[in-house]
């Protein structure tokens, strides 16, 4: 069996820290970052193989086609066996090419959605294949998710 590849899907900001803060689990994978440039990027993802991706990607049809383009050589080039992400809207688009490859799927609801699901967990619920919520009251917008705790 080969060794897991991981894609650690995710906009920049907020969602960058959160799955930065996961590093003493994803430094022992072989991995690739596909994200948005930026000076945050440059010096969290120092030394990373980083993919770029089209922004603004939320509510963005004409970018998240374009999105969807980058996930197919993405996906192709890498062979990754699991695309982990907490958003934003650069998540979806991956997701379904991923899931097409027979990629597995983490999602991980940002921490600070709490009165309502954000618009990429609603939209990649039903492919994942763990959807995993940082706060209890998150658990009320989805089924199959589970409670881990925040990432920060």
């Amino acid at each position: 069996m080969d060794a897991p590849k991981i894609g650690i899907i995710t906009s920049r900001g907020g969602h960058l820290y959160q799955m930065f803060r996961l590093r003493p689990w994803w430094k022992t994978y072989s991995r690739f970052w596909v994200t948005f440039p930026g000076e945050d990027v440059v010096s969290m993802l120092k030394n990373e193989r980083i993919y770029y991706a089209h922004y603004p990607e939320s509510r963005n049809i004409i970018n998240a086609l374009r999105n969807i383009g980058i996930a197919v050589r993405v996906i192709v080039k890498e062979k990754p066996t699991l695309l982990i992400s907490c958003g934003a809207g650069i998540a979806p688009p991956f997701f379904y090419i991923g899931k097409l490859f027979g990629v597995r799927l983490v999602f991980i609801e940002p921490f600070d959605f709490v009165r309502y699901p954000s618009v990429s967990g609603k939209l990649v619920e039903p492919i994942v294949d763990v959807l995993l919520v940082q706060s209890r009251r998150q658990l009320a917008f989805y089924k199959r998710g589970k409670y881990t705790g925040a990432t920060l």
